[in-house]
């Protein structure tokens, strides 16, 4: 029969206890956590004694506080609260910047000639303390306002409706719907109107005074809205049209879908905006060689013909989501880093109370692969940088709270 694992406590606001013995020290707040029998190296931290806890508060006064503050909270621009983080990830950190795998050479100086029981004791010292609180998070900004920007897109649009018609779906001949287009693309084409490239007054006067972030938002509306057909007669032969348009789809893709953002899709767009445009690009009062070459070739009744094509097929959905809420990704985050960023895992690190300029850098490590984890640049990828600002304003602002590591009997 296998001997009987030892019960182990581990109370990060009080000192780590052996797996010899056992120390109940009933801590307010403290939130248990279950931890399996038998650990790897990572986990040595975790069954730290007293004595490794005294040991590494030596090492931590010698090597760490000029960084990290007295007691492990931070007083430092950039420079991450230590007090009450997770021992395992702790441990596995330091060992990460003594190997190289993370590269920042005030670290790796200081941790480059410590042994590796010196680290594991550190990282247990660590644990040990109380965490900071968001009280004494000097840098933690205020709660960032919850903006949807669907529907911030959709206030700003009332002003294009007259024109481009109730979500974007035309019914003014000679003006195009603005549904189903990429949001990148149609960014683009207004900043186009705003710096003159493109030759509009009446769109430059609409616009000329519209900050970036609010032509992202109207994008944005327009992109999620369901896609129609301009609702515009369109004259012309179709099928005279669908043959001239075999030369058109590696750019706008099959019956005018675009696949690719830098390109507009046609399907569904009003024929007389259609016909304008291809006379523009022919007449170089629209720059770009691509379409001059291509529409240089089409006479008045072909231009017509194709977008008589254009018009009458259907629309398709655009490969773009709602954004989530500062409150959903908080959620999708919550599932490893604990409820309001307390993680139970003493593998994973807590992001409660964490100085907000530190989250703002880190999750841009992630995002830009400087530093790696899979599961972190997949949850990074899609966060905008208003959804970073605004997560590590979220999480610096909650109470940290200590932990309880229990370890079952094995069986």
């Amino acid at each position: 029969m296998k001997p009987r694992a030892q019960t182990l406590l581990l109370v990060a606001l009080t000192l780590a206890v052996g797996a010899t013995s056992v120390c109940h020290s009933p801590v307010s707040g403290a939130q248990p956590a279950v931890i399996k029998s038998g650990s790897g190296d990572d986990m040595r931290a975790v069954y730290a004694t007293p004595q490794d806890v005294a040991e590494g508060k030596r090492v931590a006064e010698a090597s760490c506080v000029g960084c990290h503050g007295a007691n492990g909270v931070s007083a430092t621009k950039g420079i991450p609260h230590l007090a009450g983080q997770r021992p395992a990830y702790v441990y596995v950190e330091l060992k990460a910047y003594q190997s190289g795998a993370r590269n920042a050479e005030a670290m790796t100086n200081a941790v480059k000639f410590l042994s590796d029981d010196a680290l594991v004791k550190v990282a247990a010292y660590y644990a040990s303390l109380d965490p900071a609180q968001p009280s004494s998070t000097s840098s933690a900004k205020p709660a960032p306002a919850q903006l949807d920007p669907v529907q911030a897109g959709k206030a700003l649009a009332a002003t294009c409706a007259g024109c481009h018609g109730d979500a974007g779906i035309t019914k003014m001949p000679g003006t195009p719907s603005l549904v189903g287009q990429d949001p990148r693309y149609l960014v683009a084409a207004m900043k186009g109107y705003k710096s003159g490239q493109r030759k509009n007054d009446v769109m430059k006067s609409m616009i000329s005074a519209t900050a970036d972030a609010d032509l992202s938002n109207i994008a944005l509306y327009y992109a999620l809205q369901k896609p129609a057909r301009a609702q515009t007669a369109a004259a012309g032969d179709q099928a005279a049209g669908k043959a001239a348009a075999a030369a058109c789809a590696g750019c706008h893709g099959d019956k005018g879908v675009s696949g690719n953002p830098a390109n507009p899709s046609l399907a569904g767009q009003d024929s007389q905006y259609i016909a304008a445009a291809l006379k523009a690009y022919k007449d170089g009062a629209r720059s770009d060689e691509t379409m001059k070459s291509l529409a240089a070739t089409l006479d008045e009744a072909a231009a017509k013909n194709l977008a008589a094509f254009y018009a009458n097929q259907q629309p398709q959905p655009t490969n773009v989501r709602k954004p989530l809420t500062t409150a959903e990704w908080a959620q999708r985050c919550d599932r490893c880093h604990g409820v309001n960023g307390n993680s139970t895992d003493p593998r994973l690190p807590a992001l409660a109370a964490q100085r907000v300029e530190y989250l703002e850098k880190t999750l841009h490590a992630y995002r830009t692969g400087e530093r790696k984890s899979p599961q972190m640049a997949a949850m990074s990828e899609g966060l905008t940088e208003a959804d970073v600002e605004n997560l590590a304003a979220y999480y610096a602002r909650q109470k940290a709270r200590a932990v309880v590591y229990v370890t079952l009997p094995a069986k």
